[in-house]
């Protein structure tokens, strides 16, 4: 395992978020449904209005992946969660310990924040991540299903 640096990521990494975003849409196969903009992460990641987080994971200096974060609540725990929205790592330095590195920030963030849970979805067709979530005792969550709401369908519902 090499010895990853884990730093809060700042507005000039915008371009590079977005480019670590459209790599991750690639390997997803979905990416065509990148509508982001470098200007859309300036302002959404480090606007005033900001409500979410981005972690660069560096190796000698070098970016080799990010994660964007933000905190949701429980009202079951009366406590602040934290949801990992999308981890990505290079894939040069996949199964090399970044992806855990940047997993362990976020837990020990979560811990510090006093969050009840650290949660986060992937894809079903994912192997490797599911494998690498299983190996570190996370554990899926069968009987929940993800919704969403976007675009024309938000903008009727809101409307009607």
């Amino acid at each position: 395992m090499r010895n990853y640096t884990i730093r809060q990521a700042r507005e000039a990494d915008a371009a590079l978020i977005l480019d670590f975003i459209i790599e991750l849409a690639k390997y997803e196969k979905a990416e065509n449904e990148v509508e982001a903009t470098e200007q859309d992460i300036v302002n959404t990641l480090f606007g005033a209005q900001a409500t979410s987080h981005c972690l660069i994971c560096e190796n000698n200096d070098k970016p080799v992946g990010f994660a964007v974060y933000f905190y949701n609540y429980s009202t079951w725990q009366g406590q602040n969660g934290l949801y990992l929205e999308d981890l990505f790592v290079s894939p040069d330095e996949r199964g090399k310990g970044a992806g855990t590195a940047l997993l362990k920030y976020l837990a020990n963030l979560a811990l510090e924040k006093s969050c009840g849970r650290f949660e986060w979805s992937v894809l079903d067709w994912n192997k490797p991540a599911i494998d690498f979530y299983d190996s570190i005792g996370a554990q899926p969550k069968n009987e929940w299903l993800g919704y969403r709401l976007s675009g024309d369908a938000l903008t009727a519902f809101a409307n009607s």
